[in-house]
């Protein structure tokens, strides 16, 4: 099997999608990988690593589409629409895109991809259970987008975090408040305590205040009815809007004496719930800042902008999209990392063996065999649910001379 790495064309991306690292376990798996020339460079991956472990090198994305039997990327379909109209004239039928394409957002790419006789492995859909955490994605960028989101407001600030007590006086430390307490979430509490900032932080899934607490912060506990916060995936569920609007009542308190404030609060494929208004913008001091990492389906923040710098009344606020192209080589050792393991977990001997069964390749599989494949998708794109394929009985197994049950030629 071959597996095909192409240059990030996304504005902006400097991750790629294996690292040169991981190309060992996979060659021992009888994968050989092709790399465009230059795909790893913005992440600090020089061809001449590449070659060192085996990889072959590519001169342009057109020869990566026409050898590749898998083409593995970091971000394709509606997660980059500017390659997908390039991409779908390369695909060849049974091809498999293995890559982020913000599924539940952008369904209807899906539906293209599929109409092309492509297959799909979406890799926000990899289910959140304990055999498949090797291969989450999402959890391993939100890592990151956490981390960098702290730094960004500290640099932003005009306050220093830590508290200091010096010669002229002493300095409080910076009261930050994360919200959401996601793997993004908590990954801000854990680099805001470590720069020695007071951090409070808010679920409305009650069950996190725990995983919350472990890292030194404080719990905020709102007066709200919260039960049905939180789906079988482990994901946070959209709710009404009388219960956002009271939230946001409750929560102008808590932002308006907090230095910064960093909001993590999302809804997969929905838009982002509006948690801090326009007058809570109002009610922080001067200086504040906000960082919105929901900022791209809509923002928690009502005046957040994606990739934007807004100040009002003397806050600033910022929207960054890609946190993660911003510590390009652990990002993409990550990255690398999970895609790798999920490239094994669907080869047996040097081929790619798709068990429809199994749940992992179950619930990742978008595409696969002209059909939007993903259950979920289906649903999104109001196509009926796919009717299993029968098993062949003996007597039908048996109809051609001399074929046998499994037997595939």
């Amino acid at each position: 099997m071959l597996v095909a790495v192409p240059k990030e064309t996304f504005p902006g991306e400097r991750r790629v999608c294996l690292i040169p690292a991981d190309l060992p376990r996979l060659a021992k798996a009888g994968i050989e990988v092709l790399v465009e020339r230059g795909a790893g460079v913005a992440a600090g991956f020089p061809d001449a690593l590449y070659e060192d472990k085996g990889a072959k090198l590519a001169d342009s994305r057109e020869e990566l589409w026409s050898c590749g039997d898998v083409i593995a990327t970091v971000r394709t379909l509606g997660a980059s629409p500017e390659c997908m109209e390039a991409d779908l004239k390369c695909v060849r039928p049974g091809q498999l895109l293995v890559g982020s394409c913000d599924p539940l957002g952008h369904p209807e790419c899906v539906a293209q991809w599929a109409e092309a006789q492509g297959s799909l492995f979406a890799l926000e859909l990899i289910p959140r259970i304990t055999r498949a955490q090797s291969m989450d994605v999402l959890s391993s960028m939100a890592t990151v987008a956490g981390y960098r989101a702290v730094l960004q407001a500290a640099i932003a600030s005009p306050r220093m975090f830590p508290m200091m007590m010096t010669a002229a006086g002493t300095l409080s430390a910076a009261r930050v408040f994360v919200i959401g307490a996601g793997v993004a979430g908590l990954q801000a509490i854990a680099t805001s305590r470590r720069l020695g900032a007071v951090v409070h932080a808010y679920d409305l899934r009650p069950d996190c205040r725990e995983q919350v607490e472990s890292l030194g912060g404080k719990f905020v506990v709102l007066e709200l009815e919260t039960g049905e916060s939180q789906d079988q995936g482990g994901y946070a569920k959209a709710m009404g809007e009388d219960f956002y609007q009271r939230q946001q009542q409750l929560m102008a308190e808590v932002v308006a004496e907090s230095d910064v404030v960093i909001t993590t609060a999302a809804v997969p494929g929905r838009p982002s719930p509006r948690l801090i208004s326009k007058e809570a913008v109002e009610g922080m001091a001067p200086g504040s800042v906000i960082v919105d990492l929901a900022a791209e389906r809509g923002g928690n923040c009502e005046l957040s902008q994606p990739d934007q710098r807004v100040e009002h009344h003397g806050v600033v606020i910022f929207g960054p999209t890609n946190l993660p192209s911003e510590a390009p080589t652990h990002a993409s050792q990550m990255y690398s990392r999970n895609v790798m393991t999920l490239l094994l977990h669907v080869t047996k001997d040097g081929k790619l063996t798709l068990d429809l069964e199994d749940s992992i390749v179950k619930d990742t599989l978008a595409a696969h065999d002209g059909q939007v494949h993903n259950a979920r998708l289906r649903d999104l794109l109001n196509l009926p649910p796919l009717v299993p394929v029968a098993a062949p009985t003996a007597s039908e197994a048996t109809t051609d001379e001399g074929s046998q049950p499994g037997n595939n030629g």
